[in-house]
């Protein structure tokens, strides 16, 4: 039996994490056509859609960007599937031949380079602390490690993201070079929109662990979302050297492959990602985007 062309509902549904209710709800206010099966610019549409909700941006202003980006631009129908599209704080901005623009108004949203602002938010230690015996530094790092596992616990359980916070920098207190630590406390304030200090964090993370392929992924995502598109892809490329099975690395490389219109390039990413993870629900999704660029290629 052939497979359908698309992503069946239940596919849709695991792969985003969203309940059926959600997923009617946004059907309901016209952020994607209600169907069985759904394309693959439905499932980036809904994976846009998904992130902004995060964010707690309100459906209304999602509903007015669409509108006033469909009138902006001529060429673009489906802006959530077409365009890279996020939060900046309580806002939203679109990304258009690399300006950043707010959608409903057409202002032009500076980008502020990340490292300058933390190095504006840094000032030098004066003082030198005095040298710790080999057996102090390692009960140190015992529990710095029993703080870590907490703040991973606070944050699977739901607790106030604070509490993890203080978990996570009483960790780094103990030990400075606890890149799990602060790999997760870039995360977090990643999703607060705080990219200067997840910058710093992740940045911070490969200092003390340069070998550390999550927080080259995760650096690659900052500067993915930010739009810096050789940025992200210079450390998802790194991501993939210290681990070569990042399977996550070779898809996210795909995607930005594809938005920067290398077909070849990103077809060669999607085969990448599907020798690593032939069996998932993403992988399926995978599979059909690979299929229809090669078909893109042959009818050229």
């Amino acid at each position: 039996m052939q497979e359908p062309a698309g992503y069946p509902r239940q596919d849709v549904r695991r792969m985003l994490d969203v309940t059926e209710r959600q997923l009617r709800s946004w059907e309901k206010q016209g952020f994607v056509t209600a169907s069985k099966v759904f394309g693959f610019s439905d499932l980036l549409a809904l994976k846009t859609l998904r992130k902004l909700r995060e964010f707690d941006i309100p459906a209304r202003q999602i509903q007015l960007a669409i509108a006033s980006l469909r009138k902006r631009l001529k060429d673009v129908e489906h802006p959530l599937a077409q365009l890279r599209i996020t939060a900046e704080g309580k806002r939203i901005a679109v990304h258009v031949s690399g300006n950043k623009m707010e959608p409903i108004s057409g202002q032009l949203l500076f980008d502020f380079d990340a490292k300058e602002i933390e190095k504006l938010r840094s000032f030098p230690v004066s003082t030198t602390p005095p040298a710790a015996s080999p057996a102090a530094i390692a009960e140190k790092e015992q529990e710095s490690e029993v703080w870590f596992q907490k703040g991973l616990t606070l944050e699977e359980t739901g607790a106030p993201v604070a509490d993890a916070v203080a978990a996570y920098r009483k960790a780094i207190e103990l030990n400075p070079n606890a890149a799990g630590a602060l790999v997760n406390l870039g995360t977090i304030h990643f999703r607060m929109r705080k990219m200067a200090e997840a910058e710093g964090f992740y940045n911070r993370a490969m200092e003390a662990d340069p070998n550390y392929p999550l927080a080259h992924f995760n650096l690659g995502n900052l500067h993915d979302e930010q739009g810096r598109s050789e940025e992200a892809r210079k450390y998802y490329l790194s991501a993939i050297r210290l681990n070569p099975r990042y399977a996550d690395a070779y898809f996210n490389l795909a995607l930005l492959s594809e938005r920067n219109s290398d077909i070849l390039q990103a077809i060669g990413y999607w085969q990448g990602y599907l020798k690593l993870d032939a069996t998932s629900s993403w992988a399926r999704a995978a599979r059909k985007q690979l299929d229809r660029l090669k078909n893109s290629v042959r009818h050229k």
